[in-house]
């Protein structure tokens, strides 16, 4: 009985993907916008996090790609399209901040919602957007 309950919550399992993907999305783009609009002196700062991996060069370069990251992957990941790219993108950035933390000793509480993210990321890379998304009304769905 409760495994035939489940069996039906598993047509469903496109609409979760559309929830989780606009839901972090919008999250993103919302914690990317000051990011992207905050201009050079934010982009620095936010670069600076480069140093962590030994890259102290073009610090508003990376400050300005962790923010692109933040708000034009949101994007791209809310309507679903280029999906798997924004993604890597954003893994890639929630990893870095993550990273930065952590070897910056900071507490879990500093740190924590980057790994979360860096892991929810990682989950959707794997699954993809789902059938509700751009990707899979212009490219098809992969099989299963």
């Amino acid at each position: 009985m409760q495994r035939l309950a489940l069996m039906k919550l598993d047509r469903f399992k496109d609409h979760g993907l559309l929830l989780a993907r606009v839901g972090l999305g919008v999250m993103f783009m919302l914690h990317g916008w000051p990011k992207i609009t905050g201009g050079p002196e934010k982009w620095e700062k936010l670069g600076g996090a480069m140093s962590t991996f030994g890259i102290d060069f073009a610090p508003v370069f990376w400050g300005f790609m962790a923010a692109f990251a933040e708000f034009g992957g949101g994007l791209l990941l809310a309507v679903g399209f280029m999906s798997r790219g924004a993604l890597a993108l954003l893994v890639i950035t929630m990893i870095v901040a993550t990273l930065k933390h952590v070897a910056g000793g900071d507490a879990f509480g500093k740190w924590s919602h980057a790994a979360e993210a860096a892991i929810m990321f990682t989950a959707l890379f794997l699954t993809g957007p789902g059938r509700f998304s751009l990707d899979a009304k212009l490219f098809g769905e992969p099989e299963a």
